[in-house]
């Protein structure tokens, strides 16, 4: 979501006469765009400041902007701790940046811009054109939580929920088709509790699936909660809808789950994962893990493993518990560490030999890949239906193409192939 703000960031500044620069040693304008997910976030802002101001030292000074959610949850700390921030500006208030910049360069005044205005930030998002080219582009069709899980900032950061209109997001959705996308990513910190004006997620996949000239489409991220039937339905009927589906969970253990708020067990997880692979037997699902929150026994750690190992996650993103300023669990008393890195170790690898060995079965298999940028000389990155990441080598451009690749090998992070589509190419194993 950080890359589709960003991205709209820029199309906002266009309208105050700035462009984008990769030389970051001669600016008029510096903006760090930030996350609140994970820890140490405010004193990572507050490096990067420093190392502005290194640069800077014997110039004249730039105009420094931090936004997105730690300018969020913590800006009056940030304008107090270093005056060399002209501005914070929240995730919801976007559309003010150009009166914002306009008032620095007029008077130097530093500002606090951290309201809620969601509704009000894409209604200007929406007279901007959405000038993303990329083969693989991102929507934002929902931000907010109203879940309030223990451990989460996202409702504090973000706000309530709140979902775009359908009308909207079909337009932005045909000018990044026009633009060059060829798959489309919708986004929402509750992407599957999009509901605006009786239409739900189901309803807009279904209607992105009309589109001429979109290939694929995926969401991120779901709650457990918010996979209703109608949803899980799509998954078996859509062409466009890709088989893979992340789906956090957080701990393999019910008693966990209660504890954190996340107001589901783990039966009603599996239940939704085995509803998943009977209307599309071939989806496979990644998730998110919290290791060691406050309370985790090692029954509960155990019951977490089961879950990993039952599933069978392609892919996992996991953490020891990192209390967030401001939630709930702030409060609670954390593990011993080197219980809890223990734990984190075990899991990472158990979810690592389940990761290879998922990659093996893919050597001498046939994927469909697209093909989203050239890295070097005749080779090529794109990803498969899974979102594994494939390079292959080719002497004709295949940026934007959907073909298919048979993996000849592969390593942790990339699956390394032959083009099998078009018996003329001249082929090479990466």
């Amino acid at each position: 979501m950080n890359e589709y703000d960003s991205s709209r960031i820029l199309d906002l500044l266009k309208k105050s006469d700035y462009e984008k620069t990769e030389n970051s040693e001669n600016v008029d304008c510096y903006l760090i765009n930030t996350c609140h997910i994970r820890e140490k976030a405010t004193e990572k802002v507050f490096h990067d400041v420093g190392r502005i101001k290194k640069n800077y030292r014997n110039k004249k000074k730039p105009i420094v902007l931090i936004a997105g959610c730690v300018a969020q949850a913590e800006g009056e700390i940030i304008l107090k701790n270093d005056k060399y921030i002209d501005a914070v500006i929240g995730p919801q208030s976007y559309q003010e940046l150009p009166k914002i910049i306009k008032g620095i360069e007029e008077k130097r005044s530093r500002s606090n811009f951290t309201e809620f205005e969601t509704i009000e930030k894409f209604d200007q998002l929406n007279l901007i054109k959405n000038s993303n080219t990329k083969i693989s582009s991102f929507l934002t069709i929902q931000e907010g939580c109203d879940k309030f899980c223990k451990f989460c900032v996202v409702p504090y950061t973000r706000g309530p929920e709140y979902s775009r209109s359908f009308k909207e997001l079909i337009e932005e959705s045909k000018q990044l088709i026009q633009n060059g996308a060829k798959e489309i990513t919708l986004l929402g910190q509750n992407v599957n509790a999009y509901n605006s004006s009786n239409k739900k997620l189901s309803d807009l996949i279904i209607q992105l699936e009309n589109l001429k000239g979109l290939e694929r489409i995926r969401y991120t991220t779901s709650h457990p909660n918010d996979m209703t039937d109608d949803l899980i339905d799509v998954h078996g009927t859509s062409k466009k809808l890709m088989p893979h589906l992340h789906l956090p969970l957080q701990s393999g253990s019910s008693k966990i789950l209660k504890s954190m708020n996340r107001n589901h067990s783990i039966d009603h997880y599996l239940k939704i994962i085995q509803k998943l692979k009977k209307r599309k037997p071939n989806i496979k699902f990644s998730s998110d893990f919290i290791i060691a929150y406050p309370g985790e026994t090692e029954e509960d750690f155990n019951d977490t493993l089961k879950v990993l190992k039952s599933v069978g996650f392609i892919n996992t993103y996991s953490f020891v518990f990192s209390a967030r300023p401001g939630t709930p669990a702030d409060l609670l008393s954390l593990i011993e560490d080197n219980i809890s890195k223990k734990r984190l170790q075990l899991f990472q690898e158990i979810a690592e030999k389940i990761k290879i060995d998922y990659r093996q079965t893919l050597i001498e298999k046939k994927v469909k890949v697209l093909f989203e940028n050239r890295i070097s000389e005749n080779k090529y990155f794109g990803r498969d239906e899974y979102l594994n990441s494939v390079i292959v080598q080719s002497v004709n451009n295949l940026v934007g193409r959907n073909i298919e690749i048979k993996i000849k090998r592969c390593n942790h992070q990339t699956l390394f192939g032959d083009i099998i589509e078009n018996p003329s190419e001249k082929n090479f194993a990466a």
